[in-house]
């Protein structure tokens, strides 16, 4: 029986000693033959965030557990489904929504900043089952924000670029905003 175990002992030090050998990091280049364009796109659109009502857009998942004078308050994570639409009227048609989340993150009450994820996918038209991925800081008080765009699928696959929004309506009471974006995606 001790044998047995010497023997495997032995088997396994040796496998041990090979596998260095040959588990070594293998990196391979591949150059593309045909360059494809890079293709420039201009989007307008507006984003309906809704927080009121018995259908919001967008939910408090997460509030931190301190006294704060506003609902919105520092810490406050929230889940979005906003419709995207071609004109800033609620009835306006319809082109997409963007989803994702995004947190307050000022712990100045007068001021509104935000970091935001969302991917904005298009539900109709020329882009119809593409979307374009932003991750950004965003302030009340600026009147024109620059967002960055980190990505996309479909028809805008390895987008970058920027949104520029404005705020085209706000409920300072009830928190429902309505923003003007103004998108330049660079893709493939």
């Amino acid at each position: 029986m001790e044998k047995e175990h010497n023997i495997l002992a032995l088997a396994m030090i040796f496998c041990l000693t090979i596998a260095p050998v040959y588990g070594q990091y293998y990196s391979r280049t591949i150059t593309r033959v045909a360059q494809r364009a890079e293709k420039m796109t201009r989007l307008h659109f507006f984003l309906h965030d809704t927080v009121s009502g018995e259908n919001p857009s967008a939910v408090v998942i997460a509030r931190p557990n301190i006294t704060q004078a506003s609902p919105f308050g520092f810490g406050t994570l929230f889940a979005i489904n906003d419709p995207l639409t071609v004109g800033p009227e609620p009835t306006s048609m319809l082109i997409g929504n963007a989803q994702g989340l995004y947190v307050s993150s000022s712990r100045d009450p007068a001021v509104f900043i935000s970091v935001m994820y969302a991917d904005f996918a298009f539900t109709s038209g020329r882009f119809n089952g593409s979307s374009f991925s932003l991750i950004s800081r965003s302030s009340s008080s600026d009147a024109i924000r620059e967002l960055a765009i980190v990505g996309g699928r479909g028809a805008f696959r390895m987008a970058q670029g920027f949104a520029l929004t404005q705020i085209n309506f706000a409920n300072l009471t009830t928190g429902d905003v309505i923003l003007e974006y103004n998108v330049t995606l660079y893709h493939y």
